[in-house]
């Protein structure tokens, strides 16, 4: 696999070198068609750690290194005026540390739920866009992945139909969403509490609209839910579902760009009550477990998102929130509430301007019924020691240096350190490091 991804990053690092041929000239009209192209490769380990006790769901106590690798093609053609119609078939390969269990906190978002030896082949994307301009001043689009280059208004509506994330088009953050180039913990990339629709590889059928008008943006987003808590397959009935809605400011403070988004979801599915499950192991006199007690709840949450530019290319970024602690989560991981601060500076100022470095510390903690439903062996989406004598919250420090080695290739090194994995003081804590090799074009 590690040679598959060296000739994948070769032929992007090749496709790179012919677009900026291309492209020395800006484009008078509207891109017509784009293909782009990406290859990241992803070593991370652990040294051993203290753990008194492990359950069917704990980190491994043991030294281990795991490697995750993917490549991805994005191709995209306009059909008519406003309208993208992308698609995005995907190779992975590899497996998280532990094979994506123990942390609530996950330590990389390149590890998915799913994990397999051998490379294989998925779509995550096929979906269509419509933007219908609505006035005000015209502002150029650069392409990228995804996106097609041209014009829109500053006013306009943004529709978005077909398979894609969630976090596509929610909770998004210049400064950490984007686990292939910035932070790689999966509660400081999107946030912890957020759990959105998705199947186990975070991509889901649905539909959003999007109004900018001004300084504000309104969002709105309908998808579909897995057949059940943390399935591979999604639900093709649609009977269990999501709604989601985000408010969006974007303003300025001395000149330095900011925002602030305020996302709420309500996740309506069959899902498993904490004490529901308590009862049924006082009474059966067996570990706890949610799958037993399903049916049909609504959850609801809010996630917090602010962003601001401090200097030229320092920026500084919070992300909160907090769901409904009294269901098991059903998609995305163990969090019931979290917090996090962080900062994000390019190189600029010590002469390298195309180097990104990053530090954050995020708090997760997990609510008093999914605390007492741990204590009694059971078992979440990531966490799940068998036991849980001495509760805590899960705080994680990262920090990062994504260094340039060539026009869109580049290498990170990244360090977390992870105090009480899965809320669990008796076991950790546990410093965690990668290497990411990433190509794009």
């Amino acid at each position: 696999m590690i040679r598959l991804l060296a000739g994948a990053a070769a032929a992007v690092l090749m496709m790179s070198g012919a677009a900026l041929a291309q492209d020395s000239s800006q484009p008078a009209s509207p891109q017509a068609w784009a293909v782009h192209a990406q290859a990241t490769l992803t070593l991370q380990g652990h040294p051993a750690f203290r753990s008194p006790y492990r359950g069917l769901q704990s980190l491994d106590p043991g030294a281990r290194v795991d490697e995750t690798a993917d490549v991805t093609l994005y191709a995209g053609v306009r059909p008519w005026a406003g309208a993208e119609l992308w698609i995005n078939p995907e190779i992975d390969q590899g497996f998280g540390l532990s094979n994506t269990l123990g942390v609530a906190g996950f330590p990389s978002g390149e590890a998915y739920k799913v994990g397999k030896s051998e490379p294989y082949l998925k779509l995550p994307r096929l979906f269509l866009r419509q933007t219908i301009d609505l006035g005000g001043e015209r502002q150029a689009t650069d392409a990228d992945l995804n996106v097609l280059g041209g014009a829109h208004t500053a006013d306009r509506l943004v529709l978005t139909v077909g398979k894609f994330g969630v976090n596509d088009v929610f909770d998004q953050n210049q400064y950490a969403h984007d686990p292939r180039q910035d932070f790689m913990n999966w509660t400081l990339i999107d946030t912890g509490s957020f759990d959105y629709a998705a199947d186990a590889w975070g991509f889901t059928y649905g539909a959003a609209a999007e109004w900018y008008e001004g300084p504000w943006a309104l969002r709105a987003g309908w998808f579909d839910l897995s057949k059940f808590p943390n399935s591979a397959s999604l639900d093709s009935a649609f009977d269990q579902y999501q709604w989601i809605a985000e408010g969006e400011r974007r303003y300025a403070i001395g000149g330095r760009e900011g925002k602030v988004d305020l996302t709420g979801f309500v996740t309506h599915g069959r899902m498993g009550s904490f004490a529901d499950a308590l009862a049924l192991s006082a009474a059966t006199d067996e570990p706890a477990d949610t799958a037993l007690v399903r049916r049909m709840h609504d959850r609801a949450g809010f996630a917090l998102n602010v962003e601001q530019q401090l200097t030229g290319q320092l920026g500084a970024f919070v992300r909160a929130g907090a769901a409904d602690g009294r269901y098991e989560s059903f998609e995305y991981t163990d969090v019931d509430s979290t917090f996090a601060f962080g900062l994000s500076e390019g190189g600029k100022p010590w002469g390298r301007g195309d180097d990104q470095f990053g530090a954050a510390v995020v708090v997760n903690q997990a609510s008093a019924e999914r605390q007492a439903y741990l204590a009694a062996g059971g078992v979440g989406i990531l966490v799940g020691d068998g036991r849980l004598p001495h509760p805590g919250a899960e705080t994680t420090f990262e920090s990062y240096y994504s260094l340039a080695l060539a026009k869109g290739l580049h290498a990170t090194f990244d360090y977390q350190f992870i105090d009480d994995p899965a809320y669990n003081r008796d076991r950790g804590p546990v410093s965690v490091l990668a290497v990411r090799l990433h190509a794009q074009y």
